[in-house]
């Protein structure tokens, strides 16, 4: 568990007196309420008489289809552990989609609504199919888990990554503020419609629809500010009344119809009316999925529950109960209405209690006809009642109508209180996470909920001004757009979780299916294009253009997404089937272990390393503990973090790796084996050149010289680079922590003076010492206190300004120059490939090829033109070629001289001693260079100091020397004089890399 969740965990334990709620009253009452929407009252009818009984079930079952499994993922989501405040705004985030769509039915239909007939029950099974995918995912995702707060944006975010999250979350949580408006102007809408009624309008429709909507959301407001307890009561009063008005209307089709409500199409149950209204009735530009996209909303609201996942008493439990419960109870609802209304009231009705059939009169099977009325000129022109027609059919079925009105308040009023209590609960949710770093001011909450009331007042601000605004039906399709995204991300949330096999992912809530989840997705992106295509258009481009945002500002968090599982699990995939593929020369690129140490401190090695790799090879740094392997393991172990987190921050493609080991050697020689997977194995080592080797002990150089003919015994090729100031600024970097904590110390000392500055009289001065004692200050300073005493009077540059600006120098760009090349052995094309490279970058662009190759004086003319044809077969562009023809010469008696005297003090001089005494000095120097030793290499001591002759002559304004590297052969040369040949090789010039390969092709003519 990590120290923020730790943090969380304490924070919530320390709550005390919260209010808990349990699965009836926190999950279920909130989702019944929520998806029982004023489409009950005013749509559900239309929706019968529109595509009939059978069509109008099974677009209600689809419906509750999607959103039943996200509820389902979900509650599996949260079961893998328990859950905490916060599910409950995802569950929110969707009931208020469905709720949004509710608030925009609710506005037309107050406006010009009116009813049809049809494939009612299919439509309504499609809707229920909908609604029950999502609960099911939703169901997953809960029970997967610890939730806290943020719902939809919670465990996308958690399940996705911040990316997907952060673009839902920021888009739902203004959704839910605009919701709140259009459930509100739907509300005092209805309420204009009784007053015109009465003749008591205040002023006009449109600032009555303002004043009474500005009204409601203050009081919801208050309701909301003053705790969720006031809420919950709120909600459990909304509901009785809901449930009343429900009833209501049952009791009302058992009643006997009288003559005026049989004019108006009501004739109590009749089977030849359930047989007329059974199949599709569909009107001049309706069809299946325009009814569809009309009754969807009603069937939304499933997350209204675990919107208040951190206010449940065990959310594991309440969330998948709850909310499945409410879906089964709020379907059965659904298709009991659409039932009963289909037959009981006829499609079109004249309202005229005179028009009865004339004897003799043939009712071509019309049931109205057959009951004794006659509505035939309802073909001909519009009538005002029946099914198709009258969007108050369920008021005139009811035993008593006000009671339906007061239904239509309820499902308004409870929509609208969700919602303004969602989106302030996302968007603290998602301030705290500080995804939008501008938005951190919200992330505040207050109380023992932690009550985020600043958002309660900009939710306020929002609803108030598109309440002013009073035209909501243009942006209601994209509000009811966003929501239903939320339930696409829901159920793909649990589908990816799956898929991507991560152990983490045990759901507690076992009824769901990977397969179905991904097809409750696809089915919510095929709503989302039924319902508006144009709305859904501008859903994905905002959302697309939040997560582009969120991806280019890389936000620091670690969620152990699934989209990192699923990374994994590709990367691992893609690793075996690699493994499948023999290797080709084509595709060989440089895979480098560099023995930088830690990172940081050897930065110009690992840069002119990474110059070749990035984006093409393998890198890993790695470095070697030497010591009691207890000490060495504990001390790697807490580093490793920090020194990857390093390389990640300065943006370095590479690995860190790191070993313990007896001896320097040994651990090299473990990497080399070891490092890498598959055929993503290293095959070059690069290391610094031991600027020190004439001072160092005489272990550490057998380990260097020993780690080169390791690398070739392992066929790996070995990269030698020097650089005129070395490359290790641990010292450097010491200084500055150093400064660094002193700066800090003489900073709060300053900050304690300060403090004290207002104290008078002897305890102002006792407190300044009492403070200065807790920051260690003393009055003689300790040892350790003078060393940093005298570094501090050295400023950082003035330390080793040369070494500073050494080691950035190959991350400033190159100017126009040249890569000098001298290809001297054939060692399969690694001594050509790496300078072609690093052409490819965009810092050493502007450098030029420059190949120089042995060859004889005589024939100069001749093996250039082959070496220029070689070349242009390797597809190696080159601004010149050379050839030296005195390579082989000996070299000026100085510069022997002065290799003469660089390896005197490692020599044995056995010929100058008798046999007795050298053969002595032999057992005990085994490692100084004797006379015979010598001989035998003198003409390769001489090509070394030959070679730098030439590079001073031709090579020393280069950008950088890439030279051949000179083996020496294991037993035949001692280690001093190859650190003499490698010293006088390169002495006295810009950076060179001694490359050697492993003998193996590197290059290739083909295509």
């Amino acid at each position: 568990m990590s120290g923020d969740d730790q943090a969380e965990n304490k924070e919530e334990e320390d709550k005390s007196g919260a209010v808990k709620f349990g699965w009836v009253k926190g999950v279920l009452v909130r989702c019944m309420l929520n998806i029982w929407g004023v489409m009950l009252f005013i749509r559900l009818s239309w929706i019968v008489g529109e595509a009939g009984i059978g069509l109008g079930v099974i677009i209600i079952g689809l419906a509750v289809t999607v959103t039943a499994i996200t509820g389902l993922s979900t509650s599996a989501i949260a079961t893998n552990g328990y859950v905490r405040g916060g599910l409950g705004v995802l569950i929110i985030l969707l009931s208020t989609m469905v709720t949004s769509i509710t608030g925009l039915s609710t506005a037309a239909i107050a406006t010009n609504g009116f009813v049809r007939g049809g494939l009612g029950v299919i439509i309504i099974g499609l809707s229920v199919v909908v609604t029950t995918l999502t609960g099911i995912s939703m169901s997953a995702i809960c029970t997967n888990g610890v939730v806290r707060g943020g719902g939809a944006y919670y465990l996308i975010s958690r399940s996705l990554g911040p990316e997907f999250g952060g673009s839902i979350g920021l888009i739902f949580a203004f959704a839910n503020a605009v919701a709140v408006a259009m459930y509100v102007v739907g509300f005092a809408e209805t309420v204009v419609d009784l007053l015109k009624e009465s003749d008591s309008m205040m002023v006009d429709p449109t600032n009555d629809i303002r004043i009474i909507g500005s009204i409601t959301v203050v009081i919801l407001l208050g309701i909301s500010v003053a705790g969720m307890e006031w809420e919950a009561k709120a909600q459990v009063i909304l509901l009785v009344i809901l449930l009343i008005a429900i009833a209501n209307f049952f009791i009302g089709t058992v009643i006997p119809s009288n003559n005026e409500k049989r004019s108006r199409g009501f004739f109590n149950y009749q089977a030849s009316i359930f047989a007329e209204n059974f199949g599709p009735s569909f009107t001049k530009g309706e069809g299946f999925f325009s009814v569809f996209a009309i009754f969807f909303p009603a069937a939304t609201g499933i997350l209204a529950g675990a919107n208040i996942s951190g206010d449940l008493e065990d959310p594991q439990d309440a969330i998948p109960r709850g909310t499945m419960l409410a879906i089964f109870i709020t379907t059965v609802a659904y298709i009991g209405v659409a039932i009963c209304v289909g037959a009981c009231v006829v499609r079109d009705a004249t309202g005229n209690v005179n028009d009865t059939i004339i004897s003799g009169m043939n009712c071509n099977g019309s049931a109205a006809c057959g009951l004794g009325y006659d509505f035939s000129r309802c073909r001909h022109e519009p009538c005002q009642y029946g099914l198709m027609n009258n969007f108050q059919v369920m008021s005139m079925v009811s035993g008593f109508g006000p009671l339906i009105t007061a239904g239509i308040f309820s499902a308004t009023l409870s929509s609208a209180l969700a919602s303004l209590v969602s989106a302030p609960k996302v968007f603290q949710a998602l301030c705290k996470d500080n995804i939008y770093k501008a938005l951190q001011f919200f992330a505040k909450g207050y109380g023992k909920n932690n009550e985020p009331l600043r958002g309660y007042i900009l939710t306020f601000v929002i609803a108030m001004a598109f309440i002013l605004i009073a035209e909501l039906n243009t942006i209601a399709p994209i509000i009811s757009n966003f929501f239903l995204a939320s339930y696409a991300l829901i159920n793909f949330s649990c589908f990816h979780a799956s898929y991507a096999k991560s152990p983490g992912w045990r759901p507690a809530y076992r009824i769901y299916n990977m397969w179905v989840s991904l097809f409750g997705a696809v089915l919510c992106c095929a709503v989302m294009f039924v319902i508006n295509w144009w709305a859904a258009v501008i859903t994905y481009v905002i959302e697309f253009f939040l997560y582009i945002y969120v991806t280019y500002k890389k936000p620091d968090v670690n969620w152990g997404s699934s989209t990192q599982a699923l990374s994994y699990v590709s990367a691992l995939d893609n690793a075996l089937e690699l493994t499948t593929v023999e290797d080709h020369v084509k595709n060989f690129r440089p895979q480098c272990i560099v023995l930088t140490g830690g990172p940081m401190t050897r930065p110009a090695l690992l840069d002119i390393s990474h110059a070749f790799t990035k984006n093409s090879g393998l890198c890993i740094c790695c470095e070697v503990f030497v010591g009691p392997r207890k000490l060495c393991v504990k001390e790697m172990n807490s580093g490793m973090a920090k020194k990857q987190a390093w390389l990640i921050k300065n943006k370095i493609k590479a690995f860190y790796a790191a070993v313990a080991a007896d001896c320097f050697r040994d651990g090299v020689r473990s990497l080399l084996q070891a490092s890498g997977l598959g055929r993503m194995k290293p095959n070059t080592l690069v290391i610094g050149y031991k600027r020190n080797w004439r001072k160092a002990p005489l272990a550490e150089i057998e380990n260097y010289v020993g780690i080169i003919h390791d690398a070739f015994d392992f066929e790996i090729g070995v990269v030698i680079v020097r650089i005129s100031q070395g490359f290790d600024i641990s010292q450097v970097l010491q200084v500055q922590d150093e400064l660094e904590k002193l700066e800090q110390e003489r900073l709060a000392l300053e900050a304690t003076i300060k403090d004290n500055d207002s104290e008078e009289g002897s305890g102002g001065i006792r407190g300044l010492f009492k403070k200065a004692g807790k920051l260690n200050i003393t009055k003689t300073p300790s040892k350790k206190d003078s060393s940093i005493n005298t570094i501090q009077s050295m400023h950082v540059g003035e330390f080793n300004q040369k070494l500073v600006e050494a080691s950035t120098q190959f991350k400033k760009k190159q100017g126009k120059g040249t890569i000098d090349v001298w290809w001297l052995f054939d060692d399969g094309g690694l001594t050509l490939l790496i300078p072609y490279i690093l052409t490819l970058r965009k810092k050493w662009k502007d450098c030029k090829l420059r190949i120089y190759v042995g060859g004889k004086v005589n024939r100069i003319e001749e093996e250039k033109i082959a070496m220029a044809s070689l070349l242009s077969k390797f597809r190696i562009k080159f601004a010149d070629i050379h050839i030296i023809g005195d390579i082989n010469i000996k070299p000026n008696k100085e510069s022997w001289k002065v290799f003469e005297e660089m390896i005197e003090q490692y020599r044995l001089h056995e010929s100058c001693k008798d046999v007795t005494t050298a053969e002595k000095l032999k057992r005990e120097t085994p490692w100084k260079i004797t006379d015979a030793e010598l001989e035998a290499v003198k003409e390769k001591s001489y090509r070394q100091v030959r070679l730098n002759e030439l590079l001073q002559e031709h090579s020393r304004a280069a950008n950088l020397i890439v030279l051949s590297l000179p083996v020496a052969r294991k037993g035949s040369i001692s280690d001093w004089l190859y650190m003499a040949w490698l010293e006088i090789l390169t002495k006295n010039l810009p950076p060179v890399l001694l490359v050697r390969g492993n003998h193996k092709n590197v290059l290739t003519f083909y295509s």
